[in-house]
């Protein structure tokens, strides 16, 4: 099963996943620019990583993970995402849709128009989220 994931992996970075990943890094750098969202440019990094290579990693909730609320997954998370929705959550949800239904022409790039859509939904909120395995 790990070969599939690794073609996969390398078809997707080839077809798309290169774009998208760089578009988090460059959300991630922005977010630097101000000491208050070094936390948001922080995720944007590990997001991004996800955005090159999606197959055999998912994305969960901290609160399911730990069984405990944090910061990221209180109130103060729901601001949080209401935020990163304004400033860069809108425009990387539409490069990971667009970038989907390029895919969804082909019946070979429905796998990948279905991780598009899936990191779309992640770039709408992604603030007490995090990245695991699936192994």
């Amino acid at each position: 099963m790990s070969v599939l994931r690794l073609i996969f992996n390398i078809a997707w970075f080839i077809l798309g996943g290169f774009v998208m990943g760089l578009a988090w890094w460059l959300a991630g750098l922005l977010c630097f620019i101000s000491i208050i969202g070094i936390p948001f440019g922080r995720s944007c990094f590990v997001i991004g990583e996800l955005a090159f290579w999606p197959f055999g990693q998912d994305h969960i909730s901290r609160r399911e993970l730990t069984g405990l609320e944090d910061f990221g997954t209180g109130p103060m998370g729901m601001v949080g995402n209401i935020v990163w929705f304004l400033l860069f959550g809108i425009w990387l949800a539409i490069g990971h849709i667009t970038h989907a239904l390029a895919c969804f022409i082909t019946i070979i790039g429905i796998p990948f128009g279905i991780q598009h859509l899936k990191l779309a939904l992640l770039s709408l909120t992604p603030i007490g989220r995090t990245v695991v395995s699936r192994a």
